[in-house]
C-alpha cells in the first residue's frame, strides 16, 4: 500500500484563509490550534493560524481539509524522523 501512496497527486487549495484543503498527505506528524504539520507528496508542510481544527483526514485517499485562521503554509524538506505520526502514536 505504501507504493500506491507515492503516486497520489499534491496539491493546496486555500479558501478566504479559512479553509485548507491538501492532496497527497502521507501523514500528520504534529497539529494542535496554533499549528498542523503534514507530509506530503512534495516534503514537510506546516500551516500556521489560530483555531485550527482538522475537518478531513484519509492518509488511504491522501486527503486532508481543515478550517481556522489561516495565516501561513511553507514547506520544508525532509520527513518524519523515525517517531511516526501523532495518529500513529496514539493508536499503538
Amino acid at each position: 500500500m505504501g507504493e500506491e501512496k507515492r503516486g497520489l497527486r499534491h496539491s493546496v487549495v486555500v479558501e478566504e484563509r479559512e479553509r485548507l484543503r491538501v492532496g497527497g498527505v502521507l501523514d500528520v506528524p504534529h497539529f494542535d490550534e496554533e499549528s498542523i504539520v503534514l507530509e506530503t507528496e512534495c516534503g514537510r508542510l506546516t500551516i500556521h493560524g489560530e483555531g485550527l481544527r482538522i475537518g478531513k483526514l484519509n492518509l488511504e485517499e491522501g486527503e486532508f481539509a481543515a478550517e481556522g485562521q489561516i495565516d501561513a503554509v511553507t514547506y520544508a524538506e525532509g520527513g518524519a524522523e523515525g517517531r511516526g505520526s501523532f495518529l500513529s502514536r496514539l493508536l499503538r
